[in-house]
């Protein structure tokens, strides 16, 4: 695995401050049912680095005296805790919306049983990864015979009413190009997912979010393999745009790792870029209670450049798209 972070020196990303927290993005662990090849956090079914119970209390914690109302679990698969059920429901019973960063085909995993139905019951939302709505496409990125599988587990989510018009129980899929390109108009490609998907398998979903692939982690390491990672550096920097600044992600989201550490997003996370805060190296979750970041200075570097090129990508999908809802 080829390192990228000593690789990212050459543009400078413009500094910027945390705004007001609204999401709490918790990585439950890097162990995962699947190895896909855009996945920046090189996750997959050998990793062990996985959340303790004593980490979830910390977490539980930190809902109940922050405020913060939006739970955002991810990983690796973060279903394969032994803890997701129950932080789930501690989460909804303090008032939290949940959201599962579900790659679809862990939901019929052996020891999986039931987990769709769960999902269901506490209306949890689901944002699922589907790359493309062609199969040789995923299963080319993601491994061989997972398109089918998830095509089925969009169906059984769809029969217990996700993705319905009654936006109750929400259901979001995820697109990441094939290689080093950027996402195309996020818009019009939802258009396109939900007229094959819905043509062909009968399956209907809420919103299409597209990301960019980032350069770290195994995207990154097979750039520097293919002695692509300068070429793709200048792309995300060519197509940098001021106005998706105040959009990113990071300047209202928090990313715990599975210790418990803390950093402004998941990728500076896999970056091993900590939070910035006065008198600790490395902060903990527990560090920030009664902690207020606004203003708080954010830990940048070139691969920041992923989430403001062209119409902007973050877990919520295109910036561009996300100015508009809030304007």
């Amino acid at each position: 695995m080829h390192a990228t972070l000593h690789l990212m020196h050459n543009y400078g990303f413009p500094a910027l401050r945390r705004g007001q927290l609204e999401t709490l993005q918790v990585n439950l662990g890097y162990r995962c049912n699947q190895t896909c090849l855009h996945c920046h956090v090189n996750a997959g079914p050998q990793r062990t680095e996985m959340m303790s119970r004593d980490t979830v209390a910390d977490v539980l914690a930190f809902l109940e005296v922050s405020g913060v109302k939006q739970l955002d679990l991810t990983g690796g698969a973060p279903e394969l805790n032994a803890h997701f059920r129950d932080l789930v429901m501690r989460a909804r019973e303090i008032g939290a919306n949940v959201m599962d960063r579900c790659n679809l085909t862990i939901l019929e995993e052996p020891g999986q049983e039931g987990l769709a139905e769960f999902l269901a019951h506490q209306q949890v939302e689901i944002t699922a990864s589907l790359p493309c709505y062609l199969e040789d496409n995923v299963d080319r990125q993601r491994g061989k015979g997972v398109f089918k599988r998830s095509i089925a587990a969009l169906q059984r989510l769809n029969a217990l009413g996700y993705g319905m018009d009654d936006g109750r129980l929400a259901l979001n899929l995820v697109y990441n190009p094939q290689g080093a390109v950027l996402p195309p108009e996020q818009a019009g490609l939802e258009i396109d997912y939900k007229a094959d998907l819905g043509r062909r398998f009968g399956i209907r979903f809420t919103r299409l979010y597209t990301l960019a692939n980032m350069p770290i982690q195994r995207f990154g390491s097979t750039l520097v393999s293919k002695g692509t990672f300068n070429d793709y550096m200048a792309l995300l920097r060519g197509a940098h745009r001021d106005e998706n600044l105040e959009q990113v992600m990071c300047r209202r989201l928090l990313s715990v790792d599975w210790q418990g550490h803390v950093y402004d997003c998941d990728f500076n996370q896999m970056l091993g870029l900590p939070l910035s805060l006065e008198g600790k190296a490395r902060p903990h979750l527990s560090d920030l209670i009664g902690r207020d970041l606004d203003g708080n200075p954010i830990a940048v570097r070139d691969h920041c450049y992923g989430c403001t090129a062209g119409s902007g990508s973050s877990c919520g999908g295109a910036l561009a798209v996300r100015a508009a809802f809030s304007s």
